[in-house]
């Protein structure tokens, strides 16, 4: 069983993400327009008027005309903060907008966090009653027992909306799915084994109640606290949740209870389980260890004493995550989509079931590419789906929803599932995919790549986040002692384990000074002298022989000057793929759909020739990113209206293409608006390229620099980019004043390309 590391990241590092730009993690933003006088008056006053008195007539009317429908609420009094304890109702809220955060990245719903100052449970459950009529549902987080098995309880009484305590359920719904299939793998009935539980938490009794329900007979389990087995006639530390799932036995401690059991689940402490007590486990036996952050015993302890066992634990560096995150968006998804009055235990063994099944499909292509080319098989080290799995938005929600339907409690059933699945589909950003794609493949084929610009500070900090997150190894160009001094100022030690190199290096400048010269000396006619001043004082040239020279697999410059000066100190040491133009193309993401523009950084005014040779290699490109490529000729004119001379020569461009048989589709001219939005599709139906371009082509550099430009600053639009495309090495150029991801993700790009792209060094 493979272990990786964990990421590291300073103190300083994680309260600069949380400061940095606007403090906090999440933010308000109007989902109408908000520009004219007539705007305010239907969103406010007066306009506001008349959805007011529709709801009060009928307050179901308020998820049509609200956002209630897909609102929920993250609720917390801070009395068990992941494994802290009891910090307080205000040190809980970055968790509570953690969690937020995470239900719209991963399900697109919309969320407030809401921290309760109170430790008393019946003040807590009145607050949450009196609010709750804003949301479409209550996730409640991080409240210690006994009160979050009583808040809960009291308020699914009174509310008719879903309220979930994620610690609880959560975790019991993955960890009911993961043992769903290990008994499959072990070839053992659900209805036969014998289930030890150590711990009595509130994770422990809902996992405990989700087997129970699943098919595990009651007297099957047993289940201990810090004082043991908890058995029938005992009264020391019991309550009214341990009492029910007391049993009669004569065990009263883990090493009797284990003894020939089928199955162990830990909700506990760091080495509660010893090596010589899972000898005493049945055959084939099942042990979830899942204490956080360190499990009740390691895998690499029970394999010393056990080769049959199915692991899994609640740690990210072991195969088989008891994650949360599997679960709780999607389930929440589903139930809002139906409008549930509540999430029952029937949705629950549904959601576990769905995620069971998906861990048993083949993986297909697509999905494969997300996960950066693993294709994981299922059996004793896959029995649960990966947390980035894009398949899960269209499973979860839908087994969830219909089990909501048949158990009677969806007030507005889904009546096509196939159109509600591709509904969810759209629901999320693909970069993200593709850059988790990338970034899980360039994990395991580990490349060296070159911050040119190691001094600057937000290259310095891509550079660490790119070694800590294990993407490959970093190498700075810079003056030593002055990143080092930075390193300290970010708040690492000075002796950080990052190579920095500089034209100190003579063995390495002499060899570069020869590479550039023999390139140079008839191409330029540059003196080796020349040369020797490039490579001693320019750090992109610096970076780029690295590459050229085989010293570095690729690199990422350009975020301390233009592109334009960056691009041509690269392009003096590196020439371009042989039969290729070299242009810039970005990857925008607005609205969760992603468009590819080129030519954005290089080609002033391309010929029709060159606009051809753009778009066969941007769909090369976008193959490679896992879309199927969809090429838009664009222009101020729509298929030859108002027809100009820049239209024809956009239009020659297409004809050359159809001469060339291309395997993609494409068409043009044609008006961006009318290349991206379906509504123009019934006025030309004679074209499939339509309301459907994933890739436009822009008739020049300013129409495209300008267009991406001004999408970034003025839009809720994602840029990555510009890729650099035609060269003949990995080398991306940030453009100038770039944030630390964006150079994270040129560097992973650079990485990703250098592997999967057939370089020649030259």
């Amino acid at each position: 069983m493979k272990k990786t590391k964990i990421d590291h990241y300073t103190d300083k590092e994680a309260l600069e993400f949380h400061s940095l730009n606007k403090p906090g993690k999440i933010e308000i933003n109007s989902s109408k327009p908000m520009t004219t006088k007539r705007d305010l008056a239907l969103a406010y006053s007066p306009g506001v008027a008349v959805p007011v008195q529709v709801i009060a007539d009928n307050p179901e009317t308020a998820y049509d005309y609200t956002s209630k429908g897909n609102l929920v609420a993250v609720i917390s009094n801070g009395s068990a903060i992941l494994g802290m304890g009891n910090l307080g109702a205000l040190a809980s809220k970055p968790v509570m907008e953690g969690k937020a955060v995470l239900f719209k990245r991963f399900a697109d719903i919309d969320s407030i966090d809401l921290e309760i100052d109170s430790q008393d449970s019946k003040e807590i459950i009145n607050s949450i009653k009196n609010f709750a009529c804003s949301f479409g549902g209550i996730n409640l987080e991080d409240i210690a027992s006994p009160d979050c098995f009583i808040i809960e309880e009291k308020l699914k009484e009174i509310l008719d909306i879903p309220v979930f305590h994620d610690d609880q359920h959560g975790t019991a719904i993955i960890t009911t799915a993961a043992l769903i299939n290990a008994l499959d793998i072990s070839g053992k009935s659900i209805k036969d084994i014998k289930v030890v539980v150590n711990g009595a938490g509130a994770s422990a009794i809902a996992c405990t109640n989700l087997f129970k329900n699943s098919g595990v007979p009651n007297e099957n389990v047993t289940m201990l606290d810090r004082k043991g087995v908890i058995y029938r006639g005992r009264t020391e530390g019991m309550d009214q949740w341990k009492s029910a799932h007391a049993i009669e036995t004569k065990n009263r401690t883990l090493e009797d209870a284990i003894n020939g059991a089928d199955v162990f689940l830990g909700l506990s402490a760091k080495g509660a389980l010893k090596k010589e007590l899972v000898k005493t486990m049945a055959k084939n036996p099942i042990i979830f260890a899942c204490a956080n952050p360190d499990p009740e015993i390691t895998p690499e302890e029970i394999m010393e004493v056990r080769n049959d066992a199915i692991i899994a634990t609640g740690r990210s560096d072991y195969p088989n995550q008891v994650n949360n995150l599997i679960g709780f968006p999607y389930i929440f998804r589903g139930a809002l989509d139906v409008r549930a009055t509540t999430i029952n235990e029937e949705m629950k063994v549904a959601a576990a079931n769905a995620i069971a099944e998906l861990a048993r499909e083949d993986v297909p292509d697509e999905v494969a590419a997300a996960m950066g080319g693993d294709r994981p098989k299922y059996g004793k080290d896959y029995i649960i789906p990966s947390t980035f799995d894009p398949r899960l938005i269209s499973v979860i929600p839908v087994a969830v929803a219909k089990a909501a339907m048949d158990s009677g409690v969806a007030k507005k059933p889904i009546k096509d599932f196939e159109v509600y699945k591709d509904q969810l589909k759209q629901r999320l950003d693909p970069s993200v995919s593709i850059m988790q794609g990338i970034n899980s493949h360039i994990k395991k084929n580990q490349k060296k790549i070159v911050f040119a610009d190691g001094e600057d500070e937000n290259t310095l900090k891509a550079a660490i986040a790119f070694k800590n997150s294990k993407l490959g190894t970093p190498i700075l160009v810079g003056k030593k002692e002055k990143i080092k001094e930075r390193i300290k100022e970010i708040g690492y030690k000075e002796n950080f384990d990052i190579e920095i190199i500089n034209s100190e290096d003579n063995e390495k400048r002499k060899k570069y000074v020869n590479f550039l010269f023999e390139k140079l000396q008839r191409e330029k006619g540059f003196l080796e002298r020349d040369c020797d001043r490039l490579v001693r004082n320019d750090r992109v040239v610096w970076a780029s022989c690295m590459v050229a020279c085989g010293d570095a697999d690729g690199a990422v410059t350009g975020n301390t000057r233009r592109f334009g000066a960056s691009f041509d100190k690269v392009t003096q040491v590196i020439d371009s793929r042989p039969g290729e133009i070299m242009f810039g193309l970005n990857m925008v993401v607005a609205k969760g759909k992603t468009i590819f523009v080129g030519d954005t950084s290089v080609n002033e005014y391309p010929s029709s020739e060159e606009l051809a040779e753009i778009a066969i290699s941007t769909a090369r490109v976008v193959k490679l990113f896992g879309f199927v490529p969809k090429v838009a000729f664009v222009s101020h004119s729509t298929f030859g209206q108002p027809l100009t001379s820049r239209t024809k020569h956009i239009k020659k461009a297409v004809e050359i293409l159809k001469s060339k048989n291309v395997d993609f589709e494409f068409d043009g001219d044609m008006q961006p608006d009318v290349a991206l939005n379906s509504e123009y599709k019934e006025l030309y139906p004679f074209s499939n390229i339509v309301g459907n371009a994933n890739i436009l082509v822009m008739p020049g550099q300013h129409s495209a620099a300008i267009s991406y430009k001004m999408m970034k600053s003025l839009g809720d639009t994602k840029v990555i980019g510009p890729l650099l495309i035609g060269l003949g090495q990995p080398i991306e150029i940030a453009p100038l004043r770039s944030s630390t991801p964006e150079i994270i993700n040129l560097a992973s790009i650079a990485a990703y390309s250098a592997d999967i792209i057939n370089y020649k060094k030259n």
